[in-house]
């Protein structure tokens, strides 16, 4: 009997783990909060480039929140390496920076805790970003940002 029961625990106990765990053994609400992805609530905003509109999601850390706080905003972002955009931002922000890896198209990030970037095509990088979000629909995204520096606005959706 004693030995039934303690099958029974290990049984429910094992279960109650696997609702709360992913495939890699990591809390599914831990991985939403930490990387802020697929979080379907997420706040929207409006990225203005020249007359074209983009809308993208902000991720759900502590970084995208303080991004958020300090719009609207409107800044001169400066080309680099033919696959982003950059500016210094006027307040450092909170971060925690991961290795970049595989970027896509409409990435948004920091750099270190001031540096704001936005990435318009797809690369491999080993450097460590804070994520903030994604454009949603980046098609166009490049053809509005353009080879050279751009104004672009930051506006609450």
């Amino acid at each position: 009997m004693k030995l039934l029961i303690t099958l029974f625990a290990i049984l429910v106990t094992f279960s109650c783990c696997s609702a709360s765990c992913s495939k890699d053994g990591s809390s599914t609400a831990t991985q939403n909060n930490e990387n802020g992805n697929n979080n379907m609530s997420a706040p929207h905003m409006k990225i203005t480039i020249g007359k074209a509109v983009f809308t993208a999601t902000l991720y759900d850390n502590p970084s995208a929140h303080a991004f958020k706080a300090m719009l609207p905003m409107t800044i001169d972002m400066n080309e680099l390496n033919g696959n982003e955009k950059y500016d210094d931002l006027p307040n450092t922000l909170p971060a925690k920076s991961t290795v970049g890896g595989d970027l896509k198209a409409g990435d948004l990030a920091l750099y270190g805790n001031k540096v704001l970037v936005l990435f318009y095509k797809n690369f491999h990088t080993s450097y460590s970003y804070t994520k903030l979000g994604s454009v949603d629909h980046p098609s166009g995204l490049a053809a509005a940002l353009g080879a050279g520096n751009i104004v672009v606005k930051f506006e609450k959706n």
